[in-house]
């Protein structure tokens, strides 16, 4: 389908990667992104991620048919109570957050009583680099994007956000709100709590000058994901707490377990160890076209 006018509200890496691929595509009449800071609104129309950005919420959301949620996730409650005046009947709410039971608690009927529908989405393809300089249109091409409608989610409009996502690309999956966060908890949420945490350990000040130096490649691929924003980071990890906190108990059993094989010495344990993670991870790379190393 064909919106006739798309609100990004916020146009980062995600906000502004979706506008391109909209404007690209000549999926949306007019696509217009709402900014906080003065200087991002050249940023947005240089990068060719909108046709036009503002630091007017309402005049942003007035008379859009499809508005996208773009910022972090804690941003989120407060800027569409702010925007529900300006919101149009019918209009189709989403957003691309991390985190997806809370934001329904918070959205759903706010954005319900201003005569709108919210339906979910969460697109699974960020990356470490911020801002919308670092956007491009093919960013969702072959992503999973997750799609979390509820019992009260208006049916057409889940359709038309999920027929949004694939028409930018992305492989659309269905899931409630609290499955989608459980598992995103061990996949995606507790990568980074590792990765965040190797970065400060390795690199911390109590570590030795040579250190860094012999931080090669698994090092710098194994904490890439570390260099994300902070700020997104502590918000999807407050959302989701009770979920990651039990990934991490889960993760930290599993770490206690090979610590005492390693104490032990024993060589079989370990190997098994290895090898049961080696083909795990090369069966997922298989099955989703992952590259695995030779």
């Amino acid at each position: 389908m064909r919106w006739k006018k798309v609100t990004l509200v916020g146009v980062g890496l995600l906000g502004g990667s979706l506008g391109k691929a909209l404007r690209q595509r000549r999926l949306a009449d007019s696509v217009i992104g709402f900014v906080r800071r003065a200087a991002s609104v050249k940023e947005c129309q240089t990068a060719g991620a909108v046709d036009l950005a503002t630091r007017d919420l309402s005049s942003a959301v007035e008379g859009a048919d499809l508005v996208v949620l773009c910022t972090p996730i804690a941003q989120m409650e407060p800027l569409v109570r702010q925007m529900l005046p300006a919101l149009r009947r019918r209009a189709i709410v989403t957003d691309v957050g991390s985190v997806k039971a809370s934001l329904v608690r918070q959205l759903e009927k706010p954005i319900a009583r201003a005569g709108a529908y919210f339906v979910g989405s969460h697109p699974m393809a960020g990356a470490e680099k911020m801002g919308v300089a670092a956007a491009h249109s093919r960013l969702f091409e072959s992503a999973i994007c997750i799609v979390t409608p509820t019992p009260n989610s208006h049916r057409a409009a889940v359709r038309h956000i999920e027929q949004l996502w694939r028409s930018v690309g992305s492989r659309v999956v269905r899931l409630a709100p609290k499955t989608h966060d459980q598992l995103v908890s061990r996949s995606s949420h507790l990568p980074h709590v590792v990765a965040a945490e190797l970065s400060n350990y390795v690199l911390g000040h109590n570590q030795p000058g040579p250190q860094e130096l012999l931080c090669a490649n698994g090092f710098r691929d194994t904490t890439r994901i570390a260099s994300g924003s902070p700020e997104m980071w502590r918000d999807i990890a407050l959302a989701n707490r009770d979920h990651l906190l039990e990934a991490l108990g889960g993760f930290l059993e599993q770490l206690q377990n090979f610590k005492r094989l390693l104490k032990r010495g024993d060589a079989k344990a370990i190997s098994a160890f290895f090898e049961d993670a080696k083909q795990r991870r090369d069966r997922w790379a298989r099955k989703m076209g992952s590259p695995s190393p030779e």
